[in-house]
């Protein structure tokens, strides 16, 4: 779902040239500035090294829920799959930007009682540590799917059709509430001018999504 948002505000921004997605499966998009792989397996980027090559920034959108998840399974898609990706894309680039959506309330300290945070903090903190130009964590809360977008889980759509009716109200509260359109432009924004802090809550990705 994030992936997406932020696929389509790429395409419409006029400070992003050109866009390589890698992907599972298709998203079935067709645009001049679009080139798109189909690759099984993740943890092996190795051999589209050239593809990868001439690119300058990184907004890694894959995620999985940990809802019904043990943690060693949750750690390999959230931890393992996401810094592999990093080490490939450092052999390839020191200069690039990796842009990470994590999600608020994440655990820095690595040590709390929810599973999902402690993992997401230890992410965090290995790509921060990571000699990248620039690394930045997004920490988005309630996201708001917009221009037609859905979730892949269902409990989560459930959930956005409910709230979807009080979104007029919900998207004031900006220390908590974003939406598809607006983590998209925060990202597009922070990799092209950069940001004052590495981790950004939602009231700063509101914030920078507008400068």
């Amino acid at each position: 779902m994030i992936g997406r948002g932020v696929l389509l505000e790429c395409l419409d921004s006029d400070e992003v040239e050109s866009i390589l997605v890698i992907n599972r499966h298709s998203c079935n998009i067709s645009n001049i500035k679009l080139k798109e792989i189909i690759h099984d397996n993740l943890f092996d980027l190795s051999a589209l090294t050239a593809e990868m090559t001439g690119y300058d920034t990184c907004f890694f959108c894959l995620g999985i829920s940990s809802a019904g998840m043990k943690e060693p399974d949750y750690h390999k898609i959230t931890y393992d799959l996401t810094v592999s990706v990093a080490h490939t894309l450092l052999k390839i680039n020191r200069d690039l930007t990796f842009c990470y959506i994590s999600g608020a309330q994440t655990d820095s300290t690595e040590k709390g009682k929810m599973m999902w945070a402690r993992v997401k903090g230890k992410t965090e903190n290995t790509l921060l540590a990571m000699p990248f130009n620039k690394a930045y964590m997004f920490r988005p809360g309630f996201i708001q799917p917009k221009r037609g977008i859905k979730s892949r889980t269902m409990l989560y759509n459930v959930l956005y059709a409910v709230f979807t009716p009080f979104y007029f109200i919900l998207k004031h509260f900006k220390s908590v509430v974003t939406n598809t359109e607006i983590l998209g432009k925060a990202m597009i924004n922070t990799g092209v001018r950069g940001y004052e802090k590495t981790i950004l809550e939602s009231v700063d990705i509101n914030k920078v999504a507008h400068d």
